[in-house]
């Protein structure tokens, strides 16, 4: 009998090989992403505390303005773009990257990429 690969599972233990390295703090809270199927999240975490401090995805209304589906890069440079903008309202400018156990490839790349020339740092 074939074994099937679960690939939920296999991404789970890639997240906690990147989370061992990979902490928020005050001073550079823990920008991470969670991308489904359909959508794209993304949550600035303060892992002192515990607490997010910013979040934003594809299905706020301002990117629903937009028409985009949140599914493709162009919906993730939008995402991107989002939190960068509401992060920089905040006062947060230095981020530290956490891909969620995803390859940094395809929508994951192109938040990060949108994210940066919109002015965070990491």
């Amino acid at each position: 009998m074939i074994k099937r690969v679960d690939r939920r599972y296999i991404r789970s233990q890639k997240h906690k090989s990147v989370r061992k390295k990979v902490c928020g703090t005050v001073e550079r809270p823990r920008l991470a992403v969670f991308r489904s199927l359909n959508h794209i999240y993304v949550q600035i975490i303060n892992d002192n505390n515990g607490s997010t401090l910013i979040a934003a995805s594809s299905l706020d209304p301002q990117f629903k303005e937009a028409g985009i589906s949140g599914g493709n890069i162009e919906g993730a440079k939008l995402v991107g773009e989002m939190i960068a903008k509401k992060a920089l309202e905040n006062g947060v400018s230095k981020v530290v990257y956490d891909r969620g156990g995803n390859k940094y490839h395809g929508r994951i790349a192109a938040l990060a990429n949108s994210a940066r020339e919109a002015g965070l740092d990491f």
